[in-house]
């Protein structure tokens, strides 16, 4: 088995349910882990054998400049597109933190972790 992760994804995004946070926008981190055979890939050193990351980087990057209101929108829409794009993944994890959310107090960052 493979294990790709791609680590500290940052994206300035439009997401939340307050009419603020879709104006001025906020600073999101995604960490996207994602299992497969990596047998092929292995064997032949041929990047058309192998699970593209530099793919996923761009559908994730897709996923997150389409406003939401939630995070688990977001998270769902990345993980759909990985399965939609590449067969060979058997599974795969998503988390989207939303970096200083507006709750009123000193807080870092919130969030959502999807797994399939």
């Amino acid at each position: 088995m493979g294990i790709i992760e791609l680590e500290g994804l940052e994206f300035y995004g439009y997401h939340g349910c307050f009419v603020e946070e879709q104006v001025v926008g906020n600073k999101f981190i995604v960490y996207v882990r994602m299992e497969y055979n990596a047998e092929k890939a292995v064997k032949s050193d041929q990047i058309g054998d192998a699970l593209n990351y530099q793919r996923a980087y761009e559908m994730i990057k897709e996923q997150v400049q389409i406003t939401s209101h939630l995070l688990e929108h977001v998270g769902q829409r990345i993980l759909d597109v990985l399965y939609e794009k590449f067969p060979e993944l058997e599974k795969a994890t998503v988390k989207v933190s939303k970096m200083n959310p507006p709750m009123g107090g000193q807080i870092e960052k919130v969030s959502l972790t999807l797994s399939r």
